[in-house]
């Protein structure tokens, strides 16, 4: 469809675009939605003002990032589960994976295979299918007043800890999580890494322009954007990385 059309505007399908097309999108659940790439809340009640904007040109076209991602390695299956479609259970997936691993106990390696979707937001390898990465790393105020009240004892400082100052590093911190859709980087964050003895977490999360992840689990999954899921289990390895061919062009109207 996208080849026929030089405007498509969805609402609120913020999981599934079109590569090729120009695209916006209208919020209709503004109060309980934030509604990311979605028009600003005003345009909902006045949306032929929005569509005058456009006629007349006043906008700002916006390239957003996706990430590409590839797979290789051992007993890999690039063909995706759609989660809104089908959830198998612990039993049902834990007995299709033993069925899987009688019939070829030692597979053989393959090379990067290209997946067939882009994440637009996320990608989750492990537990985690919901929290987004700016919720695993922000912090509270109270955990950054605490820090600041170690860190004025430690260094005799002279911090006049008060709560303007306690919400202004709270904030500023929590804001240096955020980046521009347009930056061609990836954000990887580590959800409650090991640490111990034997095992320590170096870095916890990083900006960077290519992740490799290496599976180590069984009946493990990656999941795209919450709705799509790939087999990721023991030897396989997952690429990701950020392509200029895979952007979408989007607008931006101002308030």
């Amino acid at each position: 469809m996208s080849g026929f059309c030089s405007l498509v505007i969805p609402f609120e399908l913020s999981f599934f675009f079109f590569p090729f097309s120009s695209l916006y999108t209208l919020q209709i659940s503004y109060e309980r939605s934030e509604g990311h790439l979605c028009l600003p809340v005003r345009y909902t009640h006045s949306f032929p003002e929005a569509l005058q904007k456009f006629y007349r040109g006043e906008f700002r076209w916006l390239w957003r990032q996706r990430i590409r991602l590839y797979l290789e390695g051992t007993g890999i299956n690039p063909v995706p589960v759609d989660l809104h479609e089908q959830q198998l259970s612990l039993n049902q997936h834990s007995r299709a994976f033993n069925i899987e691993r009688v019939h070829d106990e030692r597979p053989e390696a393959s090379g990067p295979q290209l997946l067939p979707v882009r994440a637009l937001n996320e990608v989750f390898i492990g537990e985690s299918l919901s929290s987004r990465s700016f919720n695993i790393n922000r912090v509270a105020t109270q955990a950054v007043e605490d820090v600041l009240n170690i860190a004025k004892r430690q260094g005799n400082l002279s911090l006049p800890l008060n709560r303007e100052l306690v919400e202004k590093v709270t904030n500023e911190y929590n804001e240096s999580l955020l980046y521009s859709p347009e930056e061609p980087k990836i954000l990887f964050s580590i959800r409650e890494p090991i640490a111990n003895r034997v095992f320590s977490s170096s870095r916890q999360r990083c900006f960077t322009s290519k992740v490799c992840v290496r599976s180590r689990c069984w009946d493990a999954c990656m999941v795209v954007d919450g709705g799509t899921s790939f087999e990721f289990n023991d030897g396989a390895i997952a690429s990701m990385m950020i392509n200029k061919e895979d952007e979408l062009r989007t607008v931006l109207l101002e308030q």
